[in-house]
């Protein structure tokens, strides 16, 4: 298997576990068929975009209920905000599917014992090869399961946030979810959960550190409307894990300018630039449910090509970018300290070297793009402003042609 594919079946299977617990008594979907979306970052209401996600979660839970799909979507908004403590029904959800695991893994061990004795003592008569059920599953272990059974009886809906707000009637994400009525119903196709807290190995209901929660996950949703950069959807990539983001985003106006088609790559961006929010909040929610509608085979294919990205974020290759952009700032700052060299600055910063015939067909670039992925290929040697990439064949002031 794929090194990232087993590293994103290892972390799905932690949050599978985290999900039977906070759906106890409501754990009526398949997660097999579950796909895991969520958006994080600071709690900025509007800035992070979470208004317009969760607008299109309730539009993409129309839609897959007209559908008629068996696919659920539970998704996650990862953001820190004042709290009191955990909520009662979520530390008991974990509990109670523990003991249950544990009675299962005890009776799973007699039920063991149990059938090697009766394979041991086996003297050829026919029709006692097999034990037979009430052998296997005595009164005892029937009376320890239905207790565990009976435990996650539930009389309320799975909560819409894991934590008790400080001020919970006030909290605008809450809120929007109650205007949407996204509450976790059994026959809502999108599940909601509000973590509003900073996840870590030692959470005692969501035991996994960011980056591991991450590739656990199927896609990330950042609807940002202001965002100079957005390191979110960048760890994604990186990640191997499809995103969304927008033209508003310094990231995605960088794989947009990058990136011929992005949406083939998994890099989904939204226009909330030159058309209305009703426009853009159907975009958002024609990409979800696009991909909810691919087989497990397309979104592992669409997993592989958003790896293939990240060479691009690169710090050997952003680095030399922030470079430039310092000495563009220098120059400007200071025009009179670089009057000597003023005409071969100018001139190193033409059209760059389309890439190397070797780079792989996916993804395709933008010709002509000045991007620090046509410097895939530089040696380690070639450091900061002191490069041969730039097109035009002129050095840079006071290079000497042998360093070159």
């Amino acid at each position: 298997m794929h090194e990232f594919q087993n590293m994103h079946a290892k972390s799905k299977a932690k949050i599978n576990d985290f999900i039977r617990g906070y759906f106890y008594g409501h754990y009526d979907f398949d997660l097999e068929n579950t796909l895991y979306m969520f958006t994080a970052g600071r709690y900025e209401y509007r800035n992070k975009g979470v208004d317009m996600f969760i607008e299109a979660l309730a539009r993409l839970n129309y839609r897959l209920q007209k559908l008629d799909t068996k696919v659920t979507v539970v998704a996650f908004i990862i953001m820190p905000a004042a709290t009191n403590s955990y909520t009662i029904e979520a530390l008991k959800g974990q509990a109670v599917i523990k003991q249950l695991r544990d009675t299962v893994a005890e009776i799973q061990n007699r039920i063991g014992d149990r059938l090697f004795e009766h394979a041991a003592r086996y003297n050829g008569e026919a029709g006692h090869e097999t034990p037979k059920l009430d052998e296997l599953l005595d009164a005892q272990d029937k009376v320890q399961l239905k207790r565990r059974i009976f435990a996650l009886k539930r009389n309320s809906l799975p909560p819409i946030v894991t934590h008790n707000m400080v001020e919970d009637s006030a909290d605008p994400i809450l809120n929007q979810i109650r205007r949407v009525q996204l509450f976790n119903r059994s026959s809502d196709r999108v599940k909601v959960i509000f973590h509003p807290d900073f996840l870590n190995s030692n959470n005692p209901i969501l035991g996994l550190d960011y980056e591991e929660f991450v590739r656990g996950c199927h896609m990330g949703v950042f609807p940002s409307y202001y965002e100079p950069w957005g390191y979110t959807p960048a760890e994604c990539t990186v990640m191997g894990i499809p995103s969304i983001t927008t033209n508003l985003s310094g990231f995605g106006s960088f794989m947009q300018d990058l990136i011929e088609n992005p949406d083939d790559e998994g890099c989904f961006i939204v226009d909330r630039r030159m058309q209305s929010l009703e426009d853009s909040v159907n975009q958002l929610t024609e990409y979800m449910v696009s991909f909810c509608t691919k087989s497990r085979r397309q979104r592992i294919n669409q997993r592989n090509r958003v790896e293939r990205l990240s060479p691009l974020l690169d710090w050997k290759n952003l680095g030399i970018e922030y470079s430039k952009a310092r000495q563009l700032a220098l120059r400007r700052a200071y025009p009179g300290e670089f009057e000597n060299d003023e005409e071969d600055w100018d001139a190193s910063y033409g059209e760059m070297a389309r890439p190397s015939f070797s780079m792989p067909g996916s993804p395709r670039l933008r010709n002509g793009a000045v991007t620090p992925g046509d410097m895939g290929t530089l040696t380690e040697e070639m450091q900061a402003l002191s490069t041969s990439d730039y097109k035009g064949g002129q050095s840079w002031h006071g290079l000497r042609e042998d360093d070159d």
